[in-house]
């Protein structure tokens, strides 16, 4: 499933790549005059273009783009560009070297994208100056004549393909519309979706939720198990003056063509495949191998700014992502060319390698996994994305948030991508709506069935419909708040994606997803007369020990026998097993009407060196009673908690002013932390780098001091830290800044 062939050779480097470093010696750009009739005195001519970026920019919501900013760094100037959101109006002035005459002079304005841009294709639009705006088309007049200079208001349609567009004017004479000059200014106009036009088809009317999913720059991701829910903080980095581009070349990779890109559904989906390197030698490369050798280990990655960057710089794919790493990858990407996007964590979520809708584990007789006969699995939890947009290609009313994956589980249509699927129609059981629906139904709402293998060589089923798809999550806007009292920005948007489980709404959507399935499933069981129940286990501290408790109840007149195995084994986040730790078989006689239990403790010393990354448990048991021939079996998760890391330093600072952090957590194991490391990154404050704090004894402080100086204005900015050693991974932490001019 997450194999990787060799990388094919890098394609050539994009030719606007160089460019987009905007490292210029001088802060004015100058014009390519392109002399088509010979120079006459008479012809207005362009002396230069002010593009008004503070002004535009401000008005399209793209002034945190750091494009848009003329600022000085390591010695070098950086001009702003223009970024601009479609479907709404901007103005450009023309500094001319004599009055405008409104009676003999025009202008036709020259918009061109791609490497051969046609007027045929759209990629080439000539707007020739009118006084009418005409809705949803390409357009410009003449606002306001100013002694030598003239200010004109351009129109973008809402439907306009998102890109890096290269702008000229040529000067024309009303007499005979001729062509005299052109003026090809090298500075590049970025294009954008616009969140904010009712026309533009990712329109979102709530301000609140624009601000959140289309201009936050740091955001949480939830992690853990259904119990444990945890937050991770990452930094999305949307406005870093690279990403833009790197993002467009992206599209390259994957061939999307220019005519597509006005599209958010089509574009989403290129997104998901863009950003891994599975097929297309995409941005990141995933990894579940434990092995992370020759690159960083996931859980080290504390946002999007470092990946992008190494990956812009190298043009090749980065070593390594799970599944949170490409979700905020795609967020990054998403919210940078204006799409509102948010990460999305489910909780004991399935992955279903057949199209049955059903997640099958099988057993021998004597609680064992039969590892040969299970392709599916269940992940403790799994992080994609939404996106909000229009969905014109479905029936009415399936708009909204629709569900997209760049993790490479499986192909759609040939590519490791996945949807845009409509959120409601996964909730109804609509799977034959585009795209794969039936892979996100499957992760959130599928049965998982236990097969046990009998002594005479039959299967017995052992059913459970409310394992799969638990405490869907996303973070809310900032300003609003949640029931979870210690996650009080978790959103839990379980009933989005699914009706409340064992209700008949529910029933019917499985049924109705269910025939869309490769296999028939029956749903309902005989009733048995034993209850077993798997106690839960969610607060163990790491270095704890602790039991795994299996309660019984007969229900019947008679005494029943049964054989009880319990297990416990050490986990990556996918389900896959690692290191069995400790398991148990023991008989056990229950008398009527009476409760009995079977236990396993499992010692500190018993799990501390066999643990990977997340520190994830697994505990199974199998039960089969002899008289009746019932049997039970149920997993459970959980993850060890680690210590908090804190950071120390003052929460206001000053732009271009450097300040000192102190970040810090105490080792809570009886082995030291070799190999020790934090890395620190921030949007605006600190771009991403890495500092080695060398080995931490047992019971000591892991100290880091990082000082940076912010680049950027700006509240609720985010400083993050994630600590990673040898024995010990992610301990994170974060904090929030804000940043005032002097």
């Amino acid at each position: 499933m997450h194999s990787r062939r060799g990388h094919r050779s890098r394609k050539i480097e994009p030719a606007y790549r160089r460019s987009a470093l905007r490292n210029y010696d001088n802060e004015a750009k100058p014009l390519d005059y392109l002399d088509i009739r010979g120079d006459d005195e008479k012809v207005l001519k362009i002396q230069s273009i002010d593009f008004n970026i503070p002004a535009n920019a401000t008005a399209h919501h793209t002034d945190d783009y750091e494009l848009t900013i003329h600022r000085e760094e390591n010695g070098r100037r950086y001009a702003p560009w223009l970024v601009v959101r479609r479907g709404q109006p901007f103005d450009i002035t023309l500094l001319c070297n004599r009055p405008f005459n409104k009676e003999t002079d025009d202008f036709c304005l020259v918009f061109e994208l791609g490497d051969l841009p046609k007027v045929s294709r759209n990629t080439s639009v000539l707007i020739i100056m009118s006084d009418k705006d005409k809705p949803g088309c390409w357009g410009a007049k003449v606002k306001e004549v100013k002694e030598d200079s003239v200010t004109v208001t351009v129109f973008t349609p809402s439907k306009c393909f998102v890109g890096k567009w290269q702008f000229g004017i040529d000067s024309l004479q009303k007499a005979n519309k001729e062509r005299v000059f052109r003026y090809a200014d090298k500075s590049p106009i970025y294009i954008l979706f616009n969140a904010w036009c009712k026309e533009d088809s990712v329109y979102m009317e709530d301000e609140t939720f624009r601000n959140e999913f289309v201009l936050n720059d740091v955001g949480k991701m939830y992690a853990g198990n259904h119990k444990q829910v945890c937050a991770k903080p990452w930094n999305f980095a949307q406005f870093e003056d690279f990403i833009l581009d790197c993002v467009f070349y992206t599209l390259d990779l994957v061939k999307m063509p220019y005519r597509l890109r006005g599209d958010p559904v089509l574009m989403v989906r290129r997104i998901s495949a863009s950003a891994n390197a599975q097929d297309d030698d995409g941005i990141l490369e995933g990894n579940w191998s434990g092995d992370y050798h020759g690159g960083t280990p996931p859980i080290a990655w504390s946002g999007s700014e470092a990946i992008m960057s190494e990956f812009w710089r190298t043009l090749h794919p980065v070593k390594y992502g799970q599944c949170w790493v490409f979700s905020g990858i795609v967020t990054t990407m998403c919210r940078a060319v204006g799409i509102p996007a948010r990460c999305v964590t489910n909780f004991s979520s399935a992955h279903d390698t057949d199209g049955s809708i059903t997640i099958d584990d099988y057993w021998d007789i004597s609680g064992s996994p039969l590892s040969d006969y299970c392709n599916d699995s269940i992940w403790n939890f799994h992080v994609w994305n939404d996106v909000w947009m229009a969905r014109p290609d479905l029936p009415d009313g399936y708009g909204g948030w629709q569900a997209i994956d760049a993790t490479p589980q499986e192909t759609s249509e040939g590519v490791y991508c996945c949807g845009p699927a409509s959120v409601k129609a996964i909730k109804e059981g609509l799977l034959q709506y585009p795209y794969d629906a039936g892979f996100i139904y499957a992760e959130v709402n599928a049965d998982r069935v236990h097969w046990i293998k009998q002594a005479d060589g039959t299967w017995r089923k052992n059913l459970e419909k409310s394992a799969i798809g638990r405490k869907i999550s996303t973070k809310m806007p900032v300003g609003k708040t949640g029931p979870d009292k210690k996650l009080p920005d978790r959103d839990d948007v379980t009933l989005a994606y699914k009706y409340a489980e064992g209700s008949k709404e529910e029933r019917e959507s499985v049924k109705k997803a269910c025939s869309s399935a490769t296999t028939d499933v029956t749903y309902e069981e005989d009733i048995e007369d034993m209850a077993f129940n798997l106690e839960e286990l969610d607060t163990v501290l790491i270095g704890e020990a602790f039991d795994v408790m299996l309660e019984i109840e007969n229900k019947s007149d008679k005494q029943r026998n049964m054989c009880v195995t319990l297990s416990a084994a050490v986990t990556f986040y996918t389900g896959l097993e690692m290191n069995r730790l400790k398991i148990i078989h023991q008989k056990i006689a229950v008398e009527p009407k009476t409760k009995g239990s079977v236990s396993m403790k499992v010692e500190p010393n018993e799990y501390l060196r066999q643990l990977v990354e997340l520190a994830n448990i697994k505990i199974s048991v199998m039960v089969n009673v002899e008289e009746t021939g019932q049997s039970y079996a149920k997993n459970d998760d959980f993850r060890l908690i680690k210590p908090d890391l804190v950071i120390n330093g003052p929460k206001e600072v000053v732009v271009g002013k450097q300040v000192l952090y102190d970040i810090s957590f105490t080792n809570p194991l009886d082995v030291p932390l070799t190999k020790c490391q934090y890395q620190c990154e921030g949007p605006g404050l600190q771009r991403a780098k890495r500092v080695n704090i060398g080995n931490v004894a047992p019971g000591e402080k892991a100290v880091a001091l990082v000082d940076m100086t912010p680049r950027r204005c700006g509240k609720n900015r985010q400083l993050v830290a994630v600590f990673h050693s040898a024995e010990l991974v992610d301990v994170s932490g974060s904090l929030d800044i804000t940043v005032k001019k002097e």
